[in-house]
């Protein structure tokens, strides 16, 4: 009997390539005639083109083309949740970097030469790139208010009039950028009247779709290969400006073009996190329980785009139960580059917000932080009234608490002192929703004896190739090695992508069926066909067992059953149509616990150590899932202490848009963390019991740090990041 590596700390299957250097990603796909587009980006943050002339720049070596809004390429709108307008269609100046040109050469380094020599003056009006002078503008959406008051309650601020204990204060966070490894690129092939586009995506079918769109073309007419992506957090999953002129270029040129963005330029083409501002108001009885919580945010808006980010409805919605909730969600247009899902978007912003008052109200309180969340345990989702699927959250803190060593925790700030450094510990909830999107996977049994588990999502560092490998091989008792998976192109089988920690528990749940509708098609070939042993035999009295189809004392692996009956292979697909939310509320739940110390002179802050606790139902794959949380966490830790865009409100330009000025967390700034899952498999959510995680590390964990920080010094950082000019003395 083969074991299963479902549940097992399994190497990635695609190892091997990427530390080669043999995974090709999009940049490195090379085509025969293959020419370079640079972009030419807009210095002025509103306005109009008055003139732009190219002529330098056309007569450069190698130049094959300039494109601008007075040489325009045909296109349309592309639809989905990149730009809602077009490149080069107009001469309106919408944000600082937007593209206004494009330059074709023979070399990258013609195209970007030349594109130095176009010269373009501007019409300038005053750009609206402020978000604190934006906020008194701020507009209420359609849906961004839920109230929910108890009987006799006028309003939610008499009930915090009435509250014993409360803790008012106002958080905020600045737009942030993702800065995945691999920056944006795209190869674009155009091929008698078909485009294949080699682009690093999360939605390869989604991506195609927004193309052909742009383009004008049907959507079968285009390709999209994607079988490795380095990074995307979001955004990677739409397609912006710089796909789609380069496949028009190709289209016009009748040459591939490959354009990869600088760092710089992914700042401004690609999207970003919404900057975020929140008042909290808490209101509760002297033993910790809530009687009024109110979280109002304000989340920036490009003029350009369609999305900002929700921090309330994700959060404060739901995470604490309490007789009277107040959440608004207000957005402030701007005309900054469009805005755009980034790792765990809503609860990252949010909870910072939500988890710090919580720790203001417990120490206002005199209360442990986590006696005062266990005080105000939800079991139903307030306003729906419906319970968790499975939620083991005050399972996640007491072990978090145990393994942390928690019970060190001095409560009064500044009580801990090793010399030069104050000490403090914080923790802090995590939340994401989990969540299943609809996905067809086709399972290929062939005459070799391996199996090919394929779908067109993605795997952008999320461990998708191995999870298909793992599933697969669990599903269909064969051993690890004999399954191959198939993702990253988006001709396979249809699949909404990867984004919003769903793949695995889509994938997961489609590949069941798969399996199920494969073995089926394999019995019925076996009691059908003259050659098999089975012939004849009712399908019912043939079972399937680790590869081989069993019956009567007769046994064959189904790799012998194709090849005796010259049957290449056997397929089948299998659909998920996703979750049904009615019943039940779907979450993954977890604990962060952290200790800081903090110089008493200079204010500087160091991480020491971090703990993360995980209720994400059944583990697939235990090494990756600690190595997503990991990552999660550090991502965490860029938002509380480092990560933030400069905006000069003057221009809308972005003053930081690079790697030596927009800090990272680099290894000196993260300590070890130690990853812990509470394994209570969620066959509720769907029959394997698995949900997503890999935006659950992140949210909470800056929180986490900021508490710590208080707890160290006595400071309260109310604005991220939390910097030395915040805690110098």
């Amino acid at each position: 009997m083969t074991e299963s590596p479902l549940g097992k700390p399994v190497s990635r299957v695609d190892a091997r390539l990427k530390v080669t250097g043999a995974a090709r990603y999009a940049a490195d796909h090379r085509v025969d005639g293959l020419c370079h587009g640079y972009l030419v980006l807009s210095t002025t943050g509103r306005g109009t083109i008055r003139s732009m002339d190219t002529r330098a720049a056309e007569a450069s070596p190698g130049v094959l083309a300039v494109y601008s809004p007075a040489n325009p390429l045909k296109l349309y709108v592309a639809g989905g949740a990149g730009p809602n307008w077009v490149p080069l269609q107009d001469t309106e100046i919408r944000h600082y970097g937007q593209i206004v040109g494009l330059v074709v050469a023979e070399t990258f380094e013609q195209a970007r030469d030349a594109a130095e020599l176009v010269r373009v003056e501007y019409d300038t009006r005053a750009p609206a790139a402020s978000f604190v002078d934006g906020i008194p503008q701020a507009v209420l959406p359609p849906g961004g208010l839920v109230e929910l008051l108890a009987d006799g309650v006028a309003s939610i601020d008499d009930a915090l009039a009435g509250s014993e204990v409360r803790v008012t204060a106002e958080y905020r966070q600045p737009s942030k950028h993702h800065n995945a490894m691999e920056p944006h690129a795209v190869v674009a092939v155009w091929r008698d009247g078909r485009l294949t586009a080699y682009s690093g995506t999360q939605v390869p079918i989604g991506h195609a779709r927004s193309i052909a769109a742009a383009l004008g073309l049907d959507s079968t007419a285009v390709h999209v290969i994607s079988p490795h992506v380095g990074g995307g957090f979001g955004n990677k999953a739409s397609t912006w400006a710089h796909d789609i002129v380069a496949a028009a270029a190709a289209r016009a040129l009748d040459r591939p073009v490959k354009t990869v963005l600088t760092r710089e330029q992914t700042f401004t083409v690609t999207g970003h996190r919404s900057a975020v501002a929140h008042t909290v108001a808490l209101g509760a009885t002297r033993d910790g329980r809530l009687t009024a919580l109110k979280h109002e945010a304000y989340s920036s808006l490009s003029t350009s785009g369609w999305f900002a980010e929700q921090a309330t409805a994700t959060t404060s919605r739901l995470l604490y139960k309490t007789d009277n909730l107040h959440v608004a969600q207000r957005v402030v247009r701007l005309d900054v580059p469009p805005s755009t899902v980034m790792r765990a978007p809503g609860e990252e912003s949010g909870l910072f917000a939500l988890e710090s008052a919580m720790d203001e109200l417990a120490h206002a309180s005199r209360m442990d932080p986590i006696a005062l969340r266990m005080a105000n345990y939800a079991t139903l989702y307030p306003g729906r009234n419906v319970p968790w699927s499975s939620k083991h959250l005050d399972e996640c803190y007491e072990r978090g608490a145990a393994e942390f060593g928690w019970h060190r925790r001095q409560p009064a700030p500044r009580a801990t002192v090793d010399g030069d450094w104050l000490i403090g510990m914080g923790m802090s909830t995590a939340l994401y929703p989990a969540g299943r999107l609809p996905t067809t996977v086709k399972v290929r049994l062939l005459a070799d004896g391996t199996a090919a588990v394929s779908t067109a999502t993605a795997d952008l560092g999320t461990g998708m190739w191995t999870v298909l490998a793992i599933l697969g091989a669990d599903r269909l008792g064969l051993p690890l090695a004999r399954i191959a998976p198939q993702l990253g192109d988006s001709t396979l089988p249809d699949n909404t992508g990867a984004f919003g920690s769903t793949s695995t528990a889509s994938v997961g749940s489609a590949l069941r069926a798969a399996v199920e509708a494969a073995i089926a098609a394999l019995i019925q070939l076996a009691v059908s066909h003259e050659r098999s042993p089975f012939h004849g035999m009712a399908p019912a009295g043939v079972a399937y067992r680790d590869g081989e189809l069993v019956a009567e004392g007769r046994r064959i692996a189904f790799g012998d059953l194709l090849e005796t009956t010259s049957t290449s292979a056997v397929e089948a697909t299998g659909r998920d149509s996703g979750g049904d939310g009615s019943r039940y509320a779907f979450h993954s739940f977890g604990a962060h616990f952290c200790e800081v110390r903090v110089n008493r002179w200079t204010g500087e802050p160091r991480l020491t150590r971090m703990t993360t606790v995980i209720d994400a139902g059944r583990i697939v794959n235990p090494k990756a899932a600690t190595s997503q949380i990991v990552g999660g966490v550090i991502f965490g830790i860029g938002q509380a202490l480092s990560e933030g865009a400069l905006v000069e409100p003057a221009s809308g330009r972005i003053a930081n848009a690079n790697l030596g000025d927009y800090l990272l967390p680099v290894n000196a700034d993260v300590p070890p963390i130690a990853v812990h899952f509470v394994e209570h498999p969620d066959t509720i959510f769907n029959p394997m019991g698995v949900r997503g995680i890999g935006e659950l590390g992140t949210a909470g964990a800056a929180p986490a740090i900021a508490n710590a920080v208080f707890n160290a010094t006595g400071v309260r950082v109310r604005e991220l990041p939390i910097t030395i000019e915040k805690l110098a003395p």
